[in-house]
């Protein structure tokens, strides 16, 4: 594609077989950095000049669609070229044809009610596992054309093995693997939907001899990685380290594209990621963060435990766990340990007060921080669900970058982290994950800070 100057367009690697697809609906992606996102551009460029022609690209939420690198800003750097001008406040480009261009967000399930009535010749979906099925389908029940372009659906994703979309491009994954099929990208499937059921075959004329009066629709999943982008790699040499540095369950994911991945015990956590040493270095920054919980053990429960992790680092940027306390008391019981361990640390230990949601956890923290006196203590408010939060953390230990002191609680607190997350408590895994997030200030919102 050129205009009217020297500025062209060149698909690199799988982007030009997605490109080139003749399927009605095509997949592109399942692993981070292959270019995904500009390939969907891309391909809403195709029939630019052709009046009556018009696409829309969906993100779950606007927030996404407006991100830095996201769709709206990555546009400017290839619709001007062709004469589009944009239209900020309603995210949509307009070229000379009348051709637009729009990005929207499905946030709700029942926004895909908005656009009842409507005809959308391209539906783009960026990162299709954040949308539901049924958004999915019923915007394929609005991919109607009256310019003369078959109406058509582009789709790029990363893998999610619970999510809907591991069911439709089943055809081209490894099942022991979880791996795509690299003999099976770009290979066109048919299918038609039966009582809500998507039947398969391998042709249109398969499908209509069993179903004579079906209309069936064509679908192919195109599979990339970030080694398929040869100018994301020259640009940015490190992104390659930086996925391979990442936990293994999102490396799995992102970097190896695995579809059968999921959060499993062991997967985060192994001991042999921890290295026990009987001594750390002195002039270390200190922290003790607390996951706190208010209800005391009993014959008849077993409630979550309130964790008050220390970590501290050293020059070298080595992190060392030299405490823990772990206790199921009352809120007293909880109000009094978190005091008398804050004493025997010392004025010098910052404190992290995880801060539960409402007013009521407000409250609550604000009446804590009073109490510690003299202490330099922030509240924290969770806004990442457990694995988010532990991943971080997860990636330091693994590359041996976290050591713990020897001590009598040293078995308790390996037994949860290998566990998680399927064991029955997590209470060490979101302490140590607050901890880590005091020193590197990435994890957690910090709503305030109170020096008394």
């Amino acid at each position: 594609m050129t205009n009217q100057t020297t500025f062209k367009i060149k698909p690199q690697g799988p982007q030009d077989l997605f490109l080139r697809s003749p399927a009605h609906i095509a997949i592109y992606g399942g692993a981070s950095g292959g270019g995904k996102t500009y390939a969907l551009l891309m391909e809403a460029l195709r029939y630019r000049n052709v009046p009556g022609f018009g696409a829309v690209i969906f993100r779950r939420n606007a927030t996404q669609v407006r991100n830095k690198g996201g769709l709206w800003d990555t546009s400017f750097e290839l619709f001007p070229a062709f004469s589009g001008k944009p239209k900020e406040t309603i995210l949509e480009w307009e070229f000379p044809s009348g051709t637009t261009i729009k990005f929207n967000h499905l946030e709700h399930e029942k926004s895909k009610l908005d656009w009842q009535g409507s005809q959308i010749p391209l539906i783009g979906f960026d990162e299709l596992t954040h949308f539901t099925r049924d958004q999915f389908f019923y915007m394929l029940s609005r991919n109607r054309s009256t310019c003369g372009v078959r109406p058509y659906i582009r789709a790029t994703t990363n893998p999610d093995c619970d999510s809907w979309v591991r069911e439709i491009v089943d055809w081209w994954i490894n099942p022991d693997t979880g791996y795509a099929i690299k003999e099976r990208s770009g290979k066109i499937r048919w299918f038609i939907m039966e009582n809500d059921r998507i039947v398969w075959a391998n042709s249109s004329e398969e499908l209509k001899r069993r179903h004579p009066d079906c209309l069936p629709k064509s679908f192919t999943f195109i599979i990339s990685s970030v080694l398929d982008n040869t100018i994301l790699m020259e640009k940015d040499p490190g992104y390659l380290a930086n996925l391979k540095a990442l936990p293994r369950f999102e490396r799995e994911q992102l970097l190896m594209g695995n579809w059968n991945i999921r959060p499993t015990a062991g997967l985060f956590f192994q001991r042999s990621f921890f290295e026990t040493v009987s001594a750390v270095p002195k002039g270390t920054q200190k922290v003790r963060y607390w996951d706190r919980a208010a209800t005391k053990k009993t014959d008849t429960n077993d409630p979550d435990f309130t964790v008050g992790i220390k970590l501290e680092k050293d020059s070298n940027g080595i992190l060392n766990i030299t405490d823990l306390v772990r206790i199921q008391q009352t809120p007293l019981g909880v109000q009094s340990a978190i005091k008398n361990t804050a004493s025997r640390d010392g004025v010098y230990v910052r404190i992290g007060i995880e801060q539960d949601p409402g007013q009521a956890g407000i409250s609550e923290a604000d009446y804590l921080i009073r109490s510690l006196e003299g202490f330099i203590v922030k509240p924290y408010r969770t806004t990442k669900d457990k694995i988010t939060r532990a991943s971080p953390v997860s990636s330091q230990a693994e590359a041996g970058n976290i050591k713990v002191l020897q001590a009598s609680w040293n078995e308790e607190f390996f037994r949860e982290l290998e566990n998680f997350p399927d064991g029955a408590h997590d209470d060490i895994v979101d302490a140590l994950s607050g901890a880590f997030g005091m020193l590197t200030e990435t994890t957690y919102d910090i709503n305030a800070m109170t020096t008394l």
